[in-house]
Parts: C-alpha cells; structure tokens; sequence
C-alpha cells in the first residue's frame, strides 16, 4: 500500500439535493455491478456452450463487450461520489487552506466543463445511431443505439455528481478534495 489519505465519500449534509445526487450515485454503481455480473454470467455460459457443448456462439461476446463498457461508463458517478479516481494529493497537502479551495474550485470546474463537453458529444453520437438505424455489423446485429445509450447516461449522472460535489464544496458541506486541514 503506497500509502493513505483522510480521504472519504462525499459529504451530503442536509442538502436534499446532495442527497439525492449521493443516491443515484449509488445507484448507479450497483447498477454498474449488476452489468458486470450479468457480463460474467454470460462468459461463463459461453464457455459452456463453446468447450462443453462443442457450439458456436453468436451474441455472448458482443453483449459481454458492451456490457463491461456500459459498467465502466454507469459507474463513474459512484466512483466519484467514493473518490475512487486516481488522484494526486501531494500538491493539495502541501497548500494552505484557502490555496487548496481555490485549486479545488478551479479543478472542480474544469471537469465539468470536460464532461459537459463529452455528455454533449455523448449524447450526439447515441442521438446518430438511433436516428439513422446504425446495427453492429455481427450475425446479432444489434440496434447499436441500445449500447450507445450508456454514453449519455454515463457522462450525465457523472456530470450531475460533479455539480453536487462542487455544490457540496461551496456550501461548506465538504472539504476541498475531501482532505482534513493540514
């Protein structure tokens, strides 16, 4: 373990709309388990059908691709709502106080000006295959607006976390980058 920080989920307080945030973070991460479960499930019974039953298999490796995407991009709300992103804390340990909000305002800023720009693009690109019919060019075929549509969902909810922890900082509810006071 290369070492640890006073580092926590974020704070909610009282705020209704925080709290509402924080549980469809939560949400959301166990929805993202689920798709992984289901993706493993699906292995495994590919495997059966494959080595067992000396089959061909025609969805299970497509739906195990877009399911273990669609996981990654559902849970990131959750991950940050649990600070689980990579992060570098020694230029925020080594700021003062007043220092450390500003970098946690001005950072906290840029990435929701990141993933709004990606929600936006996200979100056209699902709009695309929908609209125009857009399938995977596989024996399944599937109507790819179906896996697409984690995209927008995705980058939303992590939009909508983003703006509840930068809320949460500017009302006092949580610390900057969830440190304790050096």
């Amino acid at each position: 373990m290369a070492g640890h920080t006073s580092a926590a989920a974020a704070r909610t307080g009282n705020n209704p709309f925080l709290r509402f945030v924080a549980a469809l973070s939560t949400l959301a991460g166990w929805c993202s388990a689920a798709m992984i479960v289901a993706s493993v499930a699906i292995t495994c019974q590919m495997i059966v059908i494959r080595f067992v039953l000396n089959g061909s298999t025609i969805w299970q490796t497509e739906a195990v691709i877009y399911l273990m995407i669609a996981a990654t991009l559902v849970g990131l709300p959750y991950v940050q709502r649990l600070r689980g992103h990579v992060n570098v804390d020694l230029v925020p340990l080594s700021l003062p106080r007043r220092a450390r909000f500003i970098l946690a305002v001005i950072t906290s800023l840029l990435s929701i000006t990141i993933i709004a720009i990606m929600l936006w693009y996200g979100f056209e690109y699902w709009h695309f295959a929908m609209e125009r019919g857009w399938r995977s060019d596989t024996v399944w075929g599937v109507r790819l607006w179906i896996p697409y549509l984690s995209i927008p969902v995705g980058f939303g909810l992590l939009l909508l976390q983003l703006v509840a922890d930068f809320i949460a900082l500017m009302i006092g509810a949580d610390r900057p980058f969830g440190l304790e006071d050096a």
